[in-house]
């Protein structure tokens, strides 16, 4: 598979996640939350949470969280108490999943969040 971004082909696998990660910016962000049925226009708290996790992963050794880690650092990030619902609000295909998805992320395939 592969998706139109200004004017560049840029390659996903069999689950929609970018081969190459460095090929992310807000734009295919944007492209891969359009093509998902799910997703509405993405807001800044959307984009909060796709620079945290890009940040975890190319920071901390590849770590892609789980949701309840996610959760809590979301929190501290906002400076207010979020629950699940919150996350599951802006990205209802999971946070850890189709979070990671929109941010240009390798395929997660675990089940759950904690």
């Amino acid at each position: 598979m592969a998706l139109e971004v200004n004017g560049k082909t840029i390659e996903t696998d069999d689950h929609g996640n970018l081969a190459d990660p460095h090929t992310w910016d807000q734009d295919v962000a944007m492209a891969i939350a359009a093509a998902d049925d799910t997703m509405g226009e993405l807001t800044q708290e959307h984009f909060d949470v796709l620079k945290y996790l890009r940040e975890e992963f190319f920071n901390n050794n590849g770590n892609q969280p789980m949701e309840r880690q996610i959760n809590k650092d979301m929190g501290k990030i906002w400076g207010k108490k979020i629950s699940s619902k919150d996350l599951y609000n802006l990205y209802p295909g999971a946070p850890s999943k189709q979070g990671n998805r929109i941010a240009g992320l390798p395929y997660v395939n675990r089940k759950g969040g904690y």
